[in-house]
């Protein structure tokens, strides 16, 4: 398994695929499959039946994964697509932004 430099809760904008150009946050990230979920993007229908969670059932429109490869963080400060890198500050290890050099 592989380092992903992608975590729950970033800012991320899709930079390859149907969704290019779209932004959102990260739901969850599924380290198995090196996939993630995005707020908002590569949305899809579902058809559920009934159960106790939903009695009405239907068509329920969610979140389907995208592949890391496919999502580029966006800077906090810059609002900005940027690369990841890690550094050693302060004795912690950080994730740092390569535009602009900051800790994410």
């Amino acid at each position: 398994m592989i380092k992903l430099k992608i975590k729950s809760g970033d800012t991320v904008r899709v930079i390859a695929g149907e969704h290019k150009g779209e932004e959102g946050k990260v739901l969850k990230v599924d380290r198995e499959k090196n996939k993630a979920i995005v707020e908002g993007v590569n949305m899809v229908s579902k058809h559920q039946k009934p159960s106790a969670q939903s009695p009405q059932g239907g068509i329920v429109k969610k979140e389907a994964p995208l592949h890391i490869s496919n999502l580029s963080l966006i800077d906090p400060k810059s609002k900005e697509a940027t690369r990841v890198g890690y550094e050693v500050r302060d004795g912690k290890k950080v994730r740092v932004s390569k535009k602009s050099n900051e800790v994410i």
